[in-house]
This record gives structure tokens, sequence and C-alpha cells, in this order.
């Protein structure tokens, strides 16, 4: 397999955001590429930009090959990704390989009839008893994987929201026509995709269907496409699993270039918890041995909830009451919570440069999370309805980081020391 000679996204510092709550429109954000040199941060990661009906803030698409109204035209995208490599900053765009919307043209034609030609684009029973191991991924949202399909008397699978159906990853088709998607942003210049939901691309009985050796199969397929044609092109995976599950998304250095390291979250905020780094220093040891051109992307929090499985219940109830003291935050039953880094430490500039140094200071591609370097905080939970991960997803305060960056002792210049440090 043909690689390049440096391997950036493992020197990259990575910044998530949604274009909309951080700039309005593309447009927008490209007037705002100053922002990130000035921070430091030479990768950006753009969460779905899609058309979507935003069930799943973006995360359910309709077009593959579009821009969201409200945030401008395919050619403002075209024009942001030119400005930003001018000015050195690569871009990742997040790309959805599970599941489409239920409003997805696929997904109508599929959901018409039996015998309609997109109807092995997605997952069937006719009497919702398959599949019974396969992970429930929003247990607060929906009851059952299997979601009635009255036009047909059936049931189609979403492991996420009922509006999202699974698609159907052993149809050569599905490939074909997700592949063609990927080529479409890569001709316009993207320098990567973040993989959504990995690990569940591939569905098996009596299994999980979580981290399968089909789904390795797949990505591998995907990473060989690419690199025979776009070798610099770079695959992050989401996969929440234990360090030695999750590295097998690296495969011999020919599957995903990096993977988020769940565990080393998790324990980060047990070291930040407890005052004690033993824990996440054995994770390190741990996450050794990944192949030369693979890294290991780290981070605090994301646009979704903290996600601690990876510990143990003891460890994890105990966390979550650091995080999250009065439990108004919780997401997939108590399992975790949904709270920005300033939300947990109230504010307090000491604490939070102390978990940026964490961040920043321990082996890995660091990605920190839109408006966490001016401590943005949750909205409140009366805003909120099942969901509490749009909690974490507000607009972006301009007026706090204009008067942050006047600031030489300000949370926003001592994070970005930090990071220039890093």
């Amino acid at each position: 397999m043909t690689e390049p000679r440096t391997f950036w996204w493992k020197t990259a510092k990575i910044y998530e955001l949604y274009v909309d709550a951080f700039a309005g429109t593309f447009a927008g954000l490209t007037e705002r590429l100053p922002y990130f040199t000035s921070l430091g941060v030479d990768c950006l990661h753009i969460l779905p930009h899609f058309p979507s009906p935003m069930i799943d803030d973006g995360y359910d698409i309709v077009d593959f090959r579009g821009v969201r109204a409200e945030l401008g035209t395919l050619e403002d995208f075209e024009r942001f990704v030119e400005e930003a490599h001018r000015q050195h900053i690569r871009v990742i765009i997040d790309f959805v390989l599970n599941h489409t919307s239920d409003q997805h043209p696929w997904f109508v034609e599929a959901r018409r009839s039996r015998d309609n030609p997109k109807r092995d684009f997605y997952l069937w029973s006719d009497d919702a008893s398959g599949l019974r191991d396969a992970i429930n991924a929003f247990p607060d949202i929906k009851s059952h994987n299997w979601i009635p399909n009255p036009a047909t008397d059936d049931f189609y699978f979403a492991t996420f929201y009922p509006q999202q159906p699974d698609l159907n990853w052993d149809n050569d088709a599905v490939f074909d026509a997700m592949f063609a998607n990927m080529e479409f942003w890569i001709q316009r210049g993207v320098d990567g995709f973040r993989l959504d939901a990995a690990s569940h691309l591939i569905k098996r009985e009596g299994t999980t269907s979580t981290s399968i050796p089909e789904t390795h199969i797949l990505l591998k397929r995907i990473r060989q496409r690419l690199a025979h044609t776009y070798p610099d092109v770079v695959l992050l995976s989401e996969a929440c699993e234990d360090i030695e599950t999750a590295k097998a998304y690296f495969g011999n250095g020919d599957e995903c270039h990096m993977t988020y390291h769940f565990p080393h979250m998790a324990n980060s905020w047990l070291a930040l918890c407890d005052n004690d780094r033993a824990p996440l220093d054995a994770v390190i040891a741990q996450s050794a041995g990944i192949p030369e051109n693979c890294a290991w992307a780290t981070f605090l929090r994301n646009h979704d909830e903290i996600n601690l499985a990876t510990l143990n219940a003891e460890d994890r109830r105990r966390l979550i009451d650091f995080l999250d003291p009065k439990h108004a935050y919780l997401f997939n039953a108590g399992e975790a919570t949904s709270m920005r880094i300033a939300s947990v430490f109230n504010g307090d500039t000491k604490r939070i440069c102390e978990a940026f140094e964490l961040l920043y200071h321990t082996p890995g591609t660091p990605i920190m999370y839109y408006g966490d370097e001016i401590g943005m905080q949750n909205l409140p939970p009366e805003y909120l309805q099942i969901d509490s991960r749009h909690a974490v997803r507000g607009v972006f305060d301009w007026h706090a980081a204009d008067a942050q960056s006047k600031e030489p002792a300000s949370l926003l210049n001592q994070v970005a020391r930090v990071i220039r440090n890093s």
C-alpha cells in the first residue's frame, strides 16, 4: 500500500465544531479562520453539514452530496476548504456510514414496497425477531431497534433514532454508492473523514453487532480503495471500545489512520476527579504498539455525551457524580452524562486549564470541542427534552472570545499557550 512520507495526522491539533453554532455559515467560518491559527489549531473537524431534517442534529442525512441551505452553498464550502488550505489548516468532515435519514431518497423508495430496487439498501424483518443481541444505542429514545413500516407490514432496523434506518453494508451497491459519496468530497478538497458509528456497520445474528470481524474487513476495503488514489486522506473511526478492541481499528496500518481513545478520555476524567494519574498512565502504557502510520485521537469531550462505557460500574457511578452532581444531564438510562468542561468545574479557570494540560501533554492527536477554550457552559436543563446531548451544542460566544483575546491571563490565552507548548 502506498503511503505518504509523513503522517500529518500524528501531529495535528484538531478542533471540532458545528458550522451554524460556531460561525453561522461556511462563508462566516471562512472569515473566522484566523481564530484557529491564533489558537494553535491546524485541522478542523466539521460536524454534519449535509441536508437533514435535523432529528439528530444532522446525523440523519437526506443528501450525502449537499450542504444544508442555512449553512450556504456547495460553492461556499469549496471556498472555505480552499482558504483553509491556504492558511495551512486541514479539513475533516463527518461522514455517516451506518445509516441515512428516513427521508433520504433511497429509503423513501425502499419503504414503499417489498420489491423496490432500493429495498436491499436497508435491513428488514417480518416479525422484528432478528438481531436480538444487537446494541440499542438510544434506549432513552426507543425501546427496540426494529421500527414498524406500515406500507410493507414489516420492520426496518435502526440502531440510533427511529428516523435513522441502518444501511445494509453486505450489499455491494451500498459500498459503491457510499464510496462515490466520499470521492465527491475528496474532489472538493477534504483531507479526511470521521467515520461515525464505525463499530456498528455490519450486523450478525448472535452478536452485539459491534466491532465484529466483518466490520474490520469492510473498513480495510474502504481504506484500500482510498489508498490507491488518495493516500493522504485520513479515516478517523468512532468506536467506544476497550483498548485492545479499539486497536483492531488500526489493523496492520491498513484500516483507519486514527481511532478515538475512549479509555483515555474516561481515565483522564478519573485522574481529574481523584487527583491521581496512575490509572491514566496505565492506559497510556497499554496503548503503545500501534502501527507507525496510526495515532490515537484523544479528547476530553465532544458533541456527544461523556461516554464512560469502558469503565467499571463503580468508577462510572462515581465519575458521573463528579461530572454531574445534580444528575441534570444524564444520558442512556444514567450510564453517561452530557457536560461541558467549564460546567464540570463551575467555571474554575485553573481546573479547566489543568484538564487541557492533561489532554495536550499525553500521547495522541488531541481534539478540542468548540467553545471549551472560552469556558462555554451547558445550556440550562429546562431547555432540553429526552436527548441531553443538546446541552453541549450551544451557539459559540464570540463576545466572550473577543474579550478574552485581549486579556493575557484569560482562559482562551492560557489554553492557546497550552496548545502551542505541546
